[in-house]
């Protein structure tokens, strides 16, 4: 391997080669079928399909809450099947829909669990978690304290992202995070998030089946149907291509029939 191939290979935070999953290992009932890309260090890509196209298995297998039935999948340089899963899933956040907070924790306590999972001092915690509920917004002042049901959706979204935040992941796992906030608290964290990540620099995976968020959030987009990629594109790019499936999604941005323009 000569010194260029190296330095391609250490750009490359994520990688799946020839991945297939099946149902209880079944190659035959396949939910992601042949699946190879890459992702380089420091980019969003966006997981785009509709329900059940396969988005949220390719993440779950970044993290090895899947393992693939053939091929594989590398996390920074190493298969997910060398990893200890464990240290694998602390060393990548993942924020879901409805930030999944424990709801017996206070906030503080929901941001510094994976810091204190591995040993953190109070100290060290204590800065880390007011360090993070400012970068997302909370004042750690008015809600450190806070139980997760005294926080509106929107709030405990910011929360989920700061949790996932907090031991410093080099990659980012995002499950529809967004999805069930009300349309204004969404764009808000939209446009919060999209600086946060420009800021952060780290490598990002963002599943959602809605177009829009697409083109704002991501630097790249691998569209799914039925398991398989239909399109990888930038979002410059995504709108031209030519396929039923990338036309569908575009058609969702227009306005309805006698809508304003």
């Amino acid at each position: 391997m000569n010194r260029q191939t190296v330095a391609v290979k250490a750009d490359r935070s994520i990688e799946f080669e020839n991945v297939k999953y099946g149902i209880n290992g079944i190659v035959q009932h396949t939910i992601v079928k042949d699946i190879s890309f890459s992702i380089a260090t420091g980019q969003t890509l966006v997981l785009l399909g509709r329900s059940g196209s396969g988005k949220t298995t390719l993440l779950r297998l970044v993290n090895r809450m899947l393992v693939p039935t053939a091929g594989r999948v590398v996390v920074r340089g190493h298969p997910t099947t060398e990893w200890d899963p464990i240290q694998l899933r602390r060393s990548t956040g993942y924020v879901i829909q409805e930030s999944g907070l424990f709801p017996h924790f206070t906030v503080a306590e929901n941001v510094a669990l994976v810091p204190s999972l591995q040993k953190w001092d109070a100290a060290r915690t204590a800065a880390r978690v007011d360090e993070l509920l400012t970068l997302v917004g909370l004042d750690p002042g008015e809600f450190a304290s806070r139980k997760p049901h005294e926080l509106s959706g929107g709030q405990r979204q910011r929360v989920g992202v700061a949790r996932a935040l907090a031991a410093d992941p080099p990659i980012l796992l995002m499950d529809e995070p967004f999805g069930a906030l009300d349309p204004v608290t969404r764009a808000e964290l939209q446009r919060e998030f999209k600086a946060l990540a420009r800021r952060l620099g780290k490598t990002i995976v963002f599943v959602t089946h809605d177009l829009h968020e697409a083109l704002l959030l991501a630097s790249r987009i691998i569209l799914l149907q039925n398991g398989r990629i239909i399109a990888d594109a930038t979002p410059q790019e995504f709108p031209h291509i030519d396929h039923p499936e990338v036309r569908a999604f575009t058609a969702s941005l227009s306005p309805l029939p006698g809508a304003p323009a």
